[in-house]
């Protein structure tokens, strides 16, 4: 389906000048680089151009010329993915949305707002906020990332045990087809079964279907107050256990993390501070938070959980007391990504599995990863199951550690989805996961997939090369 692309012609570099205006149209290489990457771990990939427009009807003049000169596009936003889903790796034009990065409306009747694609997920969480409203999806790169990608991502967060990932918010779209054409599905319309649900086919679709320019989201009144709690454990299956506990219990926290012991340790030695003993030294700690809008609700879910954790074997539960301990706390958390790359070459693997079935996958994954030479730093969303499983390279020559990799992912895979699991919780698919995906969905669902492709996209030129394996 795209044996046909083309490269970027001057002529096509002056059309879209003469579309956008010279300013917003980059070709030299200087500026041009960091539109080959995103946080995807040693992947670039140099595209031919970079156009920047300001409206849907730039974004519907760049396609159509795109489609005229049958050159591949891909839509960019924060560049923070982690699967390489926004890497050019067909060349071509990659469609930058920062210039639409505006708030259209704030509906505080319908809890609603109308947002373009570009803007800062933080920014818009902070401005809705300042309202008393809330968007509760929350990835750890929300300060630099964009509500565009993550629709494309369907991304996910801490809260998301509680409220819910991106496509839970997302009431409608406005659309760029790969031809051009413009549509408009769902609204401000808390039920509607008119016709195929195609607000979310497109979310998480990766811009493989369609470039989205407008999103109307769903929005909650904040609850004002939470507390948040570390609780450590002697053992992975303990903490495992005590989150099943938690739930029956009858708390359904607003985050619950599982932090290993290999991945604390790692964060200590990036920030250069030692943490509480208890935590240091534990084989595996839960980050707990409860919200919500009466004191007495909070205290009493959060008093519970803290005698779930102990009843189960926690070696302490410590309780943020202020706002600035919790900050600290979180702070930890927030601190892994970056405590991962800074171990070197690593290559992350985004499995969701039963929530009770996390210490299975990671013996799972170790029992893979063993006979390699190789071991993992592990954390992620305890409370649904997510996590973040970072293999690290350490002194693995270039030439061992792409050999282990060839063996690590596909067994990873089949590990997780004996399991009942998944490979992407929340990344995506993108670019370096494709080639697994075949693992887990049989050929029939693929042919489906492949199909719906097609349909939306005939001549390829979407985000090409990109979810699907190739057929």
């Amino acid at each position: 389906m795209t044996a046909t692309l083309q490269a970027v012609s001057p002529d096509l570099i002056q059309a879209l000048q003469a579309a956008l205006g010279a300013d917003h149209v980059f070709t030299d290489r200087e500026r041009l680089e960091p539109f080959g990457r995103d946080e995807t771990e040693d992947l670039h990939v140099w595209p031919e151009v970079a156009v920047f427009p300001g409206s849907t009807a730039e974004v519907q003049a760049v396609v159509r010329l795109a489609a005229k000169h049958q050159v591949p596009i891909v839509a960019r936003g924060g560049g923070t993915g982690l699967s390489g889903g926004a890497i050019p790796v067909r060349g071509g034009i990659v469609l930058s949305t920062r210039r639409m990065n505006e708030i259209l409306e704030l509906d505080e009747a319908n809890l609603v707002a109308v947002v373009q694609p570009g803007i800062v997920t933080q920014t818009f969480q902070e401005t809705v906020e300042a309202k008393g409203l809330f968007y509760p999806p929350d990835p750890a790169s929300r300060g630099s990332c964009v509500i565009g990608g993550n629709l494309a991502e369907c991304a996910g967060g801490p809260r998301c045990v509680k409220y819910g990932v991106t496509r839970d918010y997302v009431l409608g779209l406005e659309v760029v087809l790969a031809s051009g054409e413009v549509i408009r599905t769902g609204g401000k319309l808390y039920k509607d079964v008119t016709g195929y649900n195609l607000t979310q086919l497109f979310v998480g679709s990766e811009g493989t279907l369609g470039i989205i320019t407008e999103a109307t989201l769903r929005l909650i009144p904040l609850p004002p107050l939470n507390k948040t709690l570390m609780a450590p454990f002697p053992t992975l299956d303990q903490a495992a256990q005590a989150v099943s506990r938690i739930f029956q219990a009858g708390i359904t926290p607003s985050a619950c993390e599982l932090l290993s012991q290999a991945a604390l340790n790692a964060t200590e030695e990036h920030l250069g501070k030692k943490f509480p003993r208890e935590i240091s030294e534990a084989a595996a700690s839960l980050l707990l938070e409860v919200d919500g809008f009466h004191d007495d609700d909070v205290e009493r879910d959060a008093l519970r959980l803290g005698e779930v954790c102990l009843e189960v074997g926690a070696e302490d539960v410590l309780l943020a007391g202020t706002p600035e301990r919790a900050r600290e706390l979180w702070g930890i958390r927030r601190s892994m990504g970056e405590a991962v790359k800074s171990q070197g070459d690593y290559r992350e693997y985004d499995v969701a599995v039963p929530r009770a079935l996390m210490p299975d996958a990671l013996r799972a994954i170790d029992a893979v990863l063993e006979p390699l030479g190789l071991r993992a730093l592990s954390y992620g969303h305890a409370g649904d199951g997510n996590l973040h499983v970072n293999v690290l390279r350490d002194a693995l020559s270039a030439e061992a550690w792409a050999a282990a990799l060839e063996q690590t992912g596909p067994a990873v895979v089949n590990a997780i989805v004996k399991l009942g699991g998944t490979i992407s919780g929340e990344h995506g698919i993108g670019w370096i996961q494709r080639g697994l995906l075949g693992l887990q969905l049989s050929p029939a669902n693929l042919a489906l997939q492949r199909g719906i492709k097609a349909s939306f996209d005939p001549h390829g030129i979407l985000n090409p090369d990109k979810v699907l394996p190739p057929g």
